[in-house]
């Protein structure tokens, strides 16, 4: 981390969930960054979403054979019309993250990556060299937790800069 407990980087990982959007208010709330003032460029927070690949957004495992046909036909249409949704949401979830952001008065960068949020959110971290990593905490049970695994969890375990977890109310209790 930089000096003066002032930070360069910060990524929040947002999903579109309240967990997520709690977790980045927080960061805006409760974080400093390089301001114009200091010596250095200044900081940056980066709002990270991370899209799953058309073949899981449509529930399909890669090489599963879709529609009962062999599993080297593509559907182009179908895959184009979930790659537009996908996006269509994607801008709903910056949009709503960067209203958040504009209601505090701060300018951010957004990023948007596909593939498993796992591992993307922890490599788009490290590629940034960011000094915080901040996501919101789904509060999943055991068991729900044992077949969908937490991402939070993950990138606490992976991330090689420091990670918060943001716990909403219904979390805490």
């Amino acid at each position: 981390m930089s000096g003066a407990g002032k930070l360069s980087c910060v990524v929040v990982a947002v999903d579109g969930s309240e967990e997520s959007m709690n977790a980045l208010k927080w960061a805006l709330d409760n974080l400093k960054l390089k301001s114009q003032e200091d010596d250095s460029e200044p900081g940056t927070l980066v709002i990270l979403h991370i899209q799953s690949p058309p073949s899981i957004a449509a529930g399909l495992n890669p090489g599963a054979i879709p529609f009962g046909g062999p599993s080297d036909l593509e559907v182009p249409a179908f895959t184009q019309a979930i790659e537009a949704h996908q996006r269509r949401i994607t801008e709903a979830i910056l949009a709503h993250a960067l209203k958040i952001c504009s209601e505090r008065n701060v300018s951010v960068k957004t990023q948007v990556v596909v593939g498993d949020p796992k591992e993307k959110i922890c490599e788009v971290a490290s590629n940034l060299h960011s000094d915080l990593l901040v996501m919101g905490s789904r509060a999943f049970g055991p068991i729900k937790r044992m077949f969908l695994g937490s991402v939070s969890n993950y990138c606490t375990n992976h991330a090689q800069c420091p990670v918060i977890v943001v716990k909403g109310a219904s979390a805490a209790s």
